[in-house]
């Protein structure tokens, strides 16, 4: 298991005479914020503003995602300089985007989703009523939503657990880093999603954790990616359950969900049922046994 790395040097610099990687991650976090913010600010300037309420389809989906991951590679692309390093090399090495763990994510995803939507029809909370365009149109939709979800996954990976979590996790050890992290990742939700709710929280930093062990186990975030790719495009697209309180335009199926919120997440969707945190803890057992061969990866 990782631990933290020793102190060398002094409180800011290290034995390198390079910073510390705490120092490190806290600069990186502020920089990441401001990069997003100004290419925010230019993407309006060029744009427009968006609406006070934008609706939940792929393209406002691709464009938001879009400035956040520019952010954190304008700021992870500085200290890839500062250290020498590639920048695919925190996490995300593109030479293994199509090995077995990006799969692996993927196909958990799935099952998750469909657990839920499974149970949700079981209990009458949720009645699929067709389809809600024809056949030919759902296709095209469907690859502008993967498109999008593929968007996110990178996105939001690159962006909370790439250099943020190597780093971190130089500083603090892993299991530190990734609480750290998880706060964060179900704060900023918390903070811009409207309706989010303490379930919703305990699911997202659930969530973290998953993703974040899987890189422990496999020193890389592709696991994660797919299974965050796969989680959004069958809740938002093939379900078309409610995210935010808003239901997403040109999904899959016309369905309507009727039941208690505890089952179908009310208007935060599959993501915050309480079938969430359980998958989680077998989605967390299942990375434990298919890479139990392999020793703990440790940033470098």
């Amino acid at each position: 298991m990782a631990t933290p790395a020793t102190a060398h040097g002094g409180l800011i610099l290290g034995s390198d005479r390079k910073l510390q990687p705490l120092w490190r991650a806290i600069i990186w976090f502020i920089l990441t914020l401001i990069a997003i913010t100004l290419i925010g600010k230019l993407l309006d300037l060029v744009l427009g503003p968006p609406p006070a309420a934008p609706p939940l389809n792929p393209v406002d989906l691709s464009l938001g995602e879009s400035v956040r991951f520019a952010g954190a590679l304008v700021s992870t692309g500085l200290f890839a300089l500062y250290e020498h390093r590639r920048l695919d090399s925190y996490g995300m090495p593109i030479e293994h985007l199509f090995d077995r763990p990006t799969w692996d994510g993927f196909a958990v995803g799935v099952l998750q989703t469909c657990v839920v939507a499974i149970s949700m029809l079981a209990y009458g909370a949720m009645r699929v009523h067709g389809l809600a365009a024809p056949i030919g149109t759902s296709l095209l939709w469907a690859l502008a939503w993967l498109g999008a979800c593929l968007c996110i996954g990178i996105a939001e990976e690159f962006l909370f657990r790439g250099y943020l979590l190597q780093t971190l996790w130089k500083a603090i050890g892993f299991w530190p880093a990734a609480l750290v992290i998880a706060a964060i990742f179900a704060g900023v939700h918390y903070l811009l999603k409207p309706g989010e709710n303490l379930w919703d929280v305990l699911a997202l930093v659930s969530f973290t954790l998953v993703c974040c062990y899987s890189v422990l186990r496999t020193g890389n975030l592709w696991f994660a990616v797919g299974l965050h790719v796969a989680y959004d495009f069958m809740q938002l697209f093939v379900i078309g359950t409610p995210n935010g309180g808003h239901i997403p335009a040109h999904r899959l199926l016309d369905a309507t969900f009727n039941g208690p919120a505890w089952l179908t997440g009310g208007p935060l969707g599959t993501e915050a049922s309480w079938f969430a945190v359980p998958l989680d803890l077998l989605a967390f057992a299942f990375i434990w046994w298919r890479y139990r061969s392999n020793p703990d990866y440790s940033p470098a």
